[in-house]
C-alpha cells in the first residue's frame, strides 16, 4: 500500500518514519477506512464493540508492534504512536480497544512477568486469540490507587485468592484474562495476577448510560473469593511503582490518540467547509470558520511535536514520569478545544452521528479524564517542577 502523509501532519512528523513503518501504518489506515470507518456510528449509538476487527487488526500488528516476542519488525515507539494516532483518527473506541490490549494488558505481562509468562501469552494476545482487560480502578480508588487500593490477594498455599472490585475496566465484558492488582493481605504489596475471566468467583458486568467511547465495553468486576496459582502471579510486580512502569508507557500512547481523535474532528470540518454553503459560497471561505480551522490545527501540530518527542525519549530509555504526564495534560486539554471548535463549524449539523465530528467531541471527554486525570498530570509535572508534592 502506497504511503501519504496526512494532511493534518502539517509539518510532516510523519517523514521520520523508516519506509517500512511507513508501509505498515499505510496497511493499517486501509484497513480502517475500508472495514472500520463505515461501521463505527452504528457501534457507537448501540454501544457495541465490532469483535469482528479483532482478528483482521491482529493480522496487521496492531496488538504486537512494542515487544521483542511479537513484533514483526523493528519499529520505533514514534510509529507506534502514529499507529494510535492512525486508529483514534477514525475511531477513539478502537483505539481504546488496542490501547488496553496492547499496552495495558500486554504491557503488564511484558513489563512485570517472567520470561516463561512473556512466552506464552504475548504471542496469543499478539494474534487475537486471547483478549485482555487491565483491572486497576476501583470503585472508590482512581486517582488514588497507590495508596487507596482495596482488593486484597491472601496466599493459600500455592494459590492466592483474590476479593474486591474494580470499575471501569475497558473489553471486560468479553476479555479472556484480566490483569488484576491487588494488595497482599500480608504486607501490602501491590501485586499483579492474570486472571482467567472464567475463574469461579469473577464476574463482569457491563456499564451501560455512557456519553463517551460508547463502542468500548467497560464493566465493573467483582472478586469473590477468586483463586488464581502462583504461577499466574506477575512475578516482577511487587510494588506499585512496577505498576506505574505500565501506565509510563500507556499514558505516552493515549497523548498520541487525543492528537488522533482531534484530527478525526479536524479532518471531518475541513471536508464540511468545503460542501456546505451558506451566504452564496462554501463556509470554508468565511474568514470566522478558517479561523476555527487554523486554530484547530495549529492544536494539532503543536502536539505531535509534543509526543513525537516524548516517544523519542521512550525510545532513548530517557523518559520519565513528569514526560508522559505533561504530554497527556496538554494534549488532552488542546483535543478538548479542538473538537469544540470544529463542532461548532457544524452548527446544528455538529450534534448527529451522520457527520461524525459528534462521535470525536463525544469521546473526547473520556479520553480527557482516563489514564490519570488532567489535575493528576499536573500535579505530577508541578512535583518536579517545584521540588514540593501537592497531591492531597
Amino acid at each position: 500500500m502506497t504511503f501519504t502523509q496526512l494532511d493534518s501532519d502539517f509539518y510532516g512528523y510523519e517523514n521520520l518514519l523508516t519506509d517500512r513503518e511507513k508501509a505498515a501504518l499505510a496497511d493499517l489506515r486501509a484497513y480502517l477506512e475500508s472495514d472500520v470507518r463505515p461501521i463505527v456510528n452504528g457501534c457507537w449509538e448501540r454501544a457495541e464493540f465490532p469483535v469482528e476487527i479483532i482478528k483482521p487488526l491482529a493480522k496487521l500488528g496492531a496488538y504486537s508492534f512494542g515487544w521483542e516476542e511479537t513484533k514483526p519488525f523493528e519499529n520505533s515507539a514514534v510509529f507506534r504512536g502514529f499507529a494510535a494516532l492512525e486508529m483514534a483518527r477514525v475511531d477513539a473506541s478502537v483505539a481504546t480497544f488496542v490501547g488496553v490490549q496492547n499496552g495495558l494488558a500486554m504491557g503488564s505481562i511484558a513489563a512485570t512477568g517472567s520470561q516463561e509468562q512473556r512466552d506464552e501469552w504475548l504471542p496469543k494476545l499478539a494474534n487475537g486469540d486471547v483478549v485482555g482487560a487491565f483491572g486497576l480502578t476501583e470503585p472508590l480508588s482512581g486517582s488514588d490507587s497507590a495508596q487507596g487500593l482495596r482488593t486484597v490477594a491472601t496466599r493459600d498455599g500455592d494459590n492466592w485468592v483474590l476479593n474486591g472490585s474494580k470499575r471501569w475496566i475497558g473489553n471486560a465484558t468479553f476479555s479472556d484474562i484480566t490483569i488484576i492488582w491487588a494488595k497482599d493481605a500480608a504486607d501490602g504489596r501491590v501485586l499483579g495476577f492474570i486472571v482467567p475471566t472464567d475463574t469461579a468467583g469473577y464476574t463482569a458486568t457491563k456499564i451501560e448510560g455512557k456519553i463517551s467511547l460508547r463502542s468500548v465495553q467497560n464493566a465493573d468486576i467483582t472478586l469473590e473469593n477468586v483463586v488464581v496459582p502462583e504461577r499466574l502471579r506477575l512475578q516482577n510486580a511487587n510494588s506499585f511503582k512496577d505498576t506505574a512502569k505500565v501506565l509510563r508507557q500507556t499514558r505516552a500512547e493515549v497523548s498520541w490518540a487525543a492528537v488522533g481523535n482531534a484530527v478525526g474532528a479536524y479532518e471531518a470540518a475541513v471536508a464540511y467547509s468545503k460542501e456546505r454553503v451558506q451566504f452564496g459560497k462554501e463556509i470554508g471561505g468565511h474568514q470566522l470558520v478558517q479561523d476555527l480551522l487554523v486554530k484547530s490545527l495549529g492544536n494539532i501540530t503543536a502536539s505531535i511535536g509534543m509526543v513525537v518527542r516524548v516517544s523519542q525519549m521512550l525510545d532513548e530509555g530517557t523518559q520519565r514520569d513528569e514526560h508522559s504526564a505533561l504530554a497527556k495534560s496538554y494534549t488532552t486539554s488542546r483535543m478538548r478545544e479542538t473538537v469544540a471548535w470544529c463542532r461548532e463549524i457544524f452548527g446544528g449539523n455538529g450534534i448527529t452521528l451522520e457527520y461524525d465530528v459528534a462521535r470525536f467531541f463525544a469521546d473526547a471527554e473520556a479520553i480527557y479524564s482516563y489514564e490519570g486525570t488532567q489535575e493528576m498530570n499536573t500535579l505530577i509535572v508541578g512535583r518536579t517542577i517545584t521540588g514540593k508534592a501537592a497531591f492531597v
